[in-house]
């Protein structure tokens, strides 16, 4: 199976010491720089899996974009959707985390060369002719947020012929209202491209930040009328909740013994959902690998786990799964 991711890459800057911002002499404590990005950290997670992985956006010409393009490569990810903007460099964001590990992001993304993405007319009808050679795309409401409005409308138009050829499309809504002119807009957007989705991977934070839900019932109500076929709703340390074939589960997540840092941690959940359907798991047994991807993550600071200390183990057993109705979540 073969699954192209499309997004965008910026430098991360995660800090490597917990506490305040500066020290009792006044140094500011040590920044680690890497890469990551949400679509982008769920391809690496997908790749070291095992599953064939492309990703699609645009970089700039600039060092770190090179190096952006040597990590794909080194995770065995392919980088031919890739296209490089003279004079660009990528975005950046820092990551700021509170005692319990919760993280906050700063952004300074404004000239992103991602944000061309699906925009210019060559470009696009050579990543068109790439993702047709795919089994699975995955995208988020990131992805849609940084777009410009007319290459959504050809993106979406594009899902609609790749599905209709048998393709598969996995969304996860991941909502950040600084990227959007509204939130009626990101409403808009978000709902067309969830009739064009096969397999949704929401966060409950972000169903409640972009449609004011009060209850998990709320949200699933919602995407089903969407035509979902495949739902699945992660609330932190609270069971996940999996809608399929008219039928709502809830899976218990098992208790991490120590967080660090939580960046990273819905992307990795859809990297092990993700990897484990594709290569034939049952829903439930994705959602297992899901939690274990995303236990691991949350004990290292940063998106992405060094390769060395993130090995790939053999898909778990299918959790023990209750059947629940909506009016109990």
């Amino acid at each position: 199976m073969k699954l192209a991711a499309l997004g965008e890459v910026m430098v991360e800057l995660a800090p490597q010491a917990v506490g305040p911002a500066h020290g009792v002499d006044g140094s500011k404590p040590l920044l680690r720089q890497s890469f990551a990005g949400d679509t982008f950290n769920t391809a690496v997670y997908i790749a070291r899996s095992g599953v064939s992985v492309s990703y699609v956006t645009l970089l700039g010409d600039d060092p770190y974009s090179d190096e952006i393009q040597s990590r794909l490569q080194s995770e065995g990810i392919d980088i031919g959707g890739i296209e490089q903007l003279p004079g660009r460099c990528p975005g950046l964001y820092m990551i700021q985390n509170s005692a319990d590990g919760e993280r906050y992001f700063t952004y300074w993304r404004g000239e992103s060369p991602a944000r061309q993405l699906f925009a210019a007319g060559t470009q696009r009808e050579a990543v068109k002719s790439r993702l047709r050679e795919m089994d699975c795309i995955y995208l988020s409401g990131i992805t849609l947020a940084i777009m410009q409005s007319q290459a959504r409308t050809e993106l979406l138009d594009f899902l609609r012929e790749f599905r209709g050829n048998g393709g598969r499309v996995a969304f996860d809504s991941n909502y950040r209202s600084r990227l959007w002119d509204s939130v009626e807009v990101a409403r808009d957007v978000v709902m067309e491209f969830l009739q064009q989705t096969d397999i949704a991977l929401f966060t409950f934070e972000d169903e409640q930040a972009l449609w004011a839900d009060t209850r998990p019932a709320q949200s699933l109500k919602r995407n089903c009328r969407a035509g979902i076929a495949e739902l699945v709703l992660k609330r932190g340390p609270e069971p996940v909740l999996l809608q399929r074939d008219g039928q709502l589960s809830a899976v218990d997540v098992p208790p991490v013994p120590k967080v660090v840092d939580t960046t990273g941690a819905g992307d990795s959940f859809n990297a092990g959902y993700l990897a484990a359907r594709l290569q034939g798991a049952s829903p439930l047994a994705s959602i297992a690998e899901g939690n274990r991807y995303a236990a691991q993550v949350i004990g290292y600071r940063g998106a992405i786990i060094p390769r060395a200390e993130n090995p790939v183990h053999a898909m778990e057993n299918s959790p023990v799964a209750r059947t629940v109705a909506d009016t109990a979540v």
